[in-house]
């Protein structure tokens, strides 16, 4: 089996130590280079053309993103293997959508990096199981946020407050009724038009109307 050549960028010398060990524990695999500076590793993976590139996302003068997306542009057959300690779903879900081939967390490293060389040599992603929990969450989360009604993200006081509105009182006879300011009944008109996703009180009014909060 031709030996998988690996370049390594990371910022912090020890942490590239330890994972040069662990890949060194991988049949058939070469580290060819690494870098604790992202433009120099830039310039390094161009001239070297290894077959993975293992970034971590913060690094100096540009970072594991720009160069995940430059590979991807001009480099679209090198493999991309993100070894970061951010577990936000945001930054796994925009590098996925660059087409990176594994995420592994830092601290998951030991158990989980020869795990993902091994299955980006067939061909397919890898994810720390931890960022693969909160994907599948957040996908959830989303999905519930588009089929639940409206009408239940809106607290006590909003329901109030939009009752009110629907009955065509001002921000201060709002505020004088439930003993807030007019300015406190501003802000939660805009959140509860934020939640209903309208603009206009008439439209308020035709969904106080419907939900049965004011009769006609």
């Amino acid at each position: 089996m031709k030996p998988l050549r690996i370049y390594l960028a990371d910022d912090h010398a020890i942490l590239r130590e330890g994972v040069r060990m662990i890949l060194s524990q991988a049949p058939n695999c070469e580290v060819v280079g690494e870098s604790g500076d992202g433009q120099t590793a830039m310039e390094q993976i161009e001239s070297l053309k290894p077959d993975l590139a293992v970034l971590d996302i913060s690094l100096p003068s540009m970072s594991g993103v720009e160069i995940s997306r430059r590979l991807r542009k001009f480099h679209p057959d090198m493999k991309i293997l993100i070894l970061s300690r951010h577990d936000n779903p945001e930054y796994v879900d925009e590098l996925l959508k660059q087409g990176i081939h594994a995420y592994v967390l830092k601290e998951d490293a030991g158990s989980d990096l020869l795990k993902a060389v091994e299955v980006i040599r067939k061909g397919e992603t890898y994810l720390s199981p931890r960022i693969t929990t909160q994907l599948m969450t957040g996908l959830e989360g989303k999905r519930q946020s588009k089929t639940m009604d409206p009408f239940k993200l809106l607290s006590n006081r909003e329901r109030e407050i939009l009752k009110l509105i629907a009955e065509g009182k001002s921000n201060e006879k709002i505020g004088q009724s439930l003993w807030i300011s007019a300015k406190t009944v501003k802000v939660h008109r805009a959140n509860i038009m934020k939640k209903l996703d309208v603009h206009k009180v008439a439209d308020l009014v035709k969904y106080a109307i419907k939900t049965g909060l004011v009769e006609t």
